[in-house]
């Protein structure tokens, strides 16, 4: 497939072609290998995987579909200047005594198709919840309309890993016979390829596919989460009993209503929620988190040599978002290496969150100011952060309200989600950041000529010579709200 040109901005584009037994999509990635934020995300629910079940072949109806919307998705991509195109076929097409002639006409388009095994398609999986949760210690569960991937998952390693045809449009099936017919089928097959064994019982599921992530909405909905983000959601092995006579009582109609639900997937909701029912019954799972990176962030992330994959991806991406909206040129290192003497002795995971928050210290300043607080909260709790669970998102916009000026009474009530110590915390970094962007006006330099430190219940903020006249009365107010803050008395030392 010819492709353009890169981008004028030099920022470089890559692209997923992913061809499911559910839909056909295409995602196109934007920014830093490590941290890339999607840009454009359309798919076709072409149901590729419907005729298999009935004579073992893609229906010609679904194959045109498909074919479609790949054409389109192929003159996309050589539009949008992708650099980095990856087009990638799973279980129907591997499937389908048809698939061949299948890849074949896609190939017509100028695609390259790569034809996934079922390990080859759990890897990717597993890779793609390593990616956006480097720690995670478990297994990832992808579950897609033809086959179910697991995938072990520790210490930055994809382990074992499997495929199985219990994919949603094949559940229906298997469930005709009763839950309990269906739950030893699906232990019969786990056991044959050897899982669980070798101490793969007892660990955490990280879920991904949509199904996953439609049931985990319904699970929002049910609890009314004041923080709805369906990225790194955990759900208790207690979650299941609410979630499975929810599928069981509310009807198509009403599930379809919950906000965020698209019909298909509804559709599958009493499926999907039997299905990990089952799996947490065999594998004696404790609890479970939905990834909302999966195979396609993967096969990125498979691509990445040793030292990106390494790198943090919040970090990465808070960095590239602070140099992209900055005033001036992007200094949020230096303003977290300003106020670090003030926060000595801090968890890591916090400080981390902290730095995140410094380095998008810059970012809601083109908004109106009546609402730039507001815009700061949002970039906080919704953006596309990866590697951050919803503590930390609530910590992340706590900090960048205040850095922003926001009223405290004001922020959104997020009490029952992140302890108050915590959450008081989080405004004393964004009251540290505001103060350093209104000593330096936006600008590096006046801060390699001051200090600001915390000792003997005194904030002191020092001022080399020649650098005194930064002093001044918005200065010296935010000096005091920010000592309050710490409980301490403010000074200001002219060097």
């Amino acid at each position: 497939m010819g492709l353009s040109r890169p981008p004028e901005n030099g920022v470089r584009r890559s692209a997923v072609i992913d061809i499911g037994s559910n839909s056909v999509r295409i995602v196109v990635y934007e920014g830093p290998a490590r941290a890339p934020a999607v840009i454009f995300n359309e798919k076709v629910a072409a149901g590729l995987g419907r005729g298999l079940a009935i004579d073992g072949r893609i229906a010609p109806e679904d194959a045109t579909r498909g074919l479609v919307a790949l054409r389109r998705y192929a003159l996309l991509a050589r539009h949008m200047a992708v650099t980095d195109l990856q087009c990638v076929a799973t279980a129907a097409v591997r499937d389908a005594a048809n698939g061949p002639a299948f890849i074949a006409a896609a190939a017509e388009a100028g695609l390259d198709i790569r034809l996934l095994s079922g390990e080859e398609e759990a890897e990717a999986a597993g890779h793609g919840v390593l990616s956006a949760i480097p720690d995670a210690r478990g297994i990832a569960v992808d579950l897609g309309g033809g086959s179910l991937e697991l995938a072990e998952v520790a210490d930055g390693v994809v382990g074992r890993r499997a495929s199985f045809p219990l994919g949603v449009l094949r559940l229906p099936a298997l469930r005709e016979d009763g839950e309990q017919a269906f739950e030893r089928a699906i232990r019969k097959m786990l056991k044959s390829a050897g899982w669980p064994n070798g101490g793969l019982s007892g660990l955490p599921l990280y879920l991904v596919g949509g199904s996953w992530r439609a049931l985990s909405r319904l699970d929002l909905e049910l609890t009314k989460d004041p923080l709805a983000v369906l990225d790194q959601h955990r759900l208790p092995r207690s979650a299941l009993r609410r979630l499975l006579r929810a599928t069981k009582r509310l009807s198509f109609e009403e599930l379809r209503a919950i906000p965020g639900m698209a019909a298909n997937r509804a559709a599958t909701l009493p499926d999907a929620a039997a299905l990990l029912a089952a799996l947490v019954n065999i594998l004696d799972v404790p609890e479970m988190t939905v990834s909302s990176s999966g195979l396609r962030e993967g096969l990125l992330f498979q691509a990445l040599d040793a030292e990106t994959r390494a790198q943090d991806p919040l970090i990465v991406a808070a960095d590239f978002e602070g140099r992209r909206l900055a005033r001036f040129a992007p200094h949020g290192r230096a303003v977290a290496g300003w106020i670090a003497p003030l926060f000595a002795g801090e968890a890591t995971e916090d400080s981390r969150v902290r730095l995140a928050a410094s380095l998008l210290s810059d970012v809601a300043w083109s908004a109106n100011p009546d609402f730039r607080a507001e815009r700061g909260t949002e970039i906080g709790l919704h953006g596309n952060w990866r590697s951050i669970d919803i503590q930390g998102r609530i910590l992340l916009a706590r900090a960048l309200y205040a850095g922003f000026g926001g009223a405290d009474s004001d922020f959104p009530a997020m009490g029952r989600l992140v302890s108050d110590e915590r959450l008081a915390r989080a405004r004393q970094w964004g009251l540290a950041i505001r103060l350093a962007q209104r000593l330096t006006g936006g600008v590096e330099a006046p801060l390699k000529a001051s200090a600001v430190t915390l000792v003997d219940g005194k904030l002191r903020l020092c001022l080399d010579a020649g650098w005194h006249h930064l002093a001044g009365e918005s200065v010296e107010r935010r000096l005091r709200i920010l000592a309050q803050a710490l409980d301490a008395k403010p000074e200001l030392v002219l060097l």
